[in-house]
C-alpha cells in the first residue's frame, strides 16, 4: 500500500521507526520501489529512544518526465 501511494505521488512523508532486530533476512518496506519513483530528502525529524530511533522523510518533488 505505501508503494502505491508513493508512486501516485500521494504522501508528503514517510515516517521509519527503526528497531535492531537479528531475525531472517528481512524485507523491504516498498518492494521494489525504483529512487526515482519517490525520492526522499534528509530526515526532518530524528528521535533516538531506548532501543529505536524515529525518522521521519520528506517526500521531494518528482523531476519532470521528458
Amino acid at each position: 500500500m505505501a508503494q502505491v501511494c508513493l508512486e501516485l505521488g500521494l504522501l508528503d512523508a514517510v515516517a521509519v521507526d527503526l528497531m535492531p532486530v537479528v531475525m531472517g533476512k528481512g524485507r523491504p518496506y516498498f518492494g521494489e520501489l525504483s529512487l526515482d519513483a519517490a525520492p526522499l530528502g534528509h530526515p526532518t525529524v530524528c528521535i533516538q529512544g531506548d532501543r529505536v530511533t524515529h525518522l521521519v522523510f520528506p517526500v521531494t518533488e518528482r523531476s519532470s518526465e521528458g
